[in-house]
C-alpha cells in the first residue's frame, strides 16, 4: 500500500510560479513509477508529467512542456512539480499518482493522492 499526499498548492497570478510536492509513503516509493494529474472543474482528469523510477526519463503533456518540470527526490520519497509562467486555464486539482508498473502519460495509475489546489488568477 502506497500513500500520496500533495501540497503547495494556492492561489497565484498568471505569469506566476508554484511548487507542488508529493510526499510518498508505504511499501518501496522509491520503486514506483509518478506522475502528476489535473482535473478542472467539468473536465475530465487529465495527465501533466511523468517520471519513472529506475532512469528518471519525464514526459510531458503538451499544454505544459516547456513551462512545467517533474522531478524526484526518492531519499525523501517525495514528487516534485515546478510550475512556472503559469497561465488561467492551468487552474485545477492537481493530483499526484503512483504505480509498480505503469508509468507514462495515463491514468491508469494505482495509487492517488487527495489532491491540492491550483487557482491562477487573469
Amino acid at each position: 500500500q502506497v500513500q500520496l499526499v500533495e501540497s503547495g498548492g494556492g492561489l497565484v497570478q498568471a505569469g506566476g510560479s508554484l511548487r507542488l510536492s508529493c510526499a510518498a509513503s508505504g511499501r518501496s516509493v522509491s520503486w514506483y513509477n509518478m506522475g502528476w494529474f489535473r482535473q478542472a472543474p467539468g473536465k475530465e482528469r487529465e495527465p501533466v508529467a511523468a517520471i519513472t523510477w529506475s532512469d528518471g526519463i519525464t514526459s510531458y503533456a503538451d499544454p505544459v512542456k516547456g513551462r512545467f518540470t517533474i522531478s524526484r527526490d526518492n531519499a525523501k520519497s517525495t514528487l516534485y512539480l515546478q510550475m512556472n509562467s503559469l497561465k488561467f486555464e492551468d487552474t485545477a486539482v492537481y493530483y499526484c499518482a503512483a504505480d509498480d508498473r505503469v508509468a507514462g502519460l495515463t491514468r491508469a495509475y494505482d495509487y492517488w493522492g487527495q489532491g491540492t489546489q491550483v487557482t491562477v488568477s487573469s
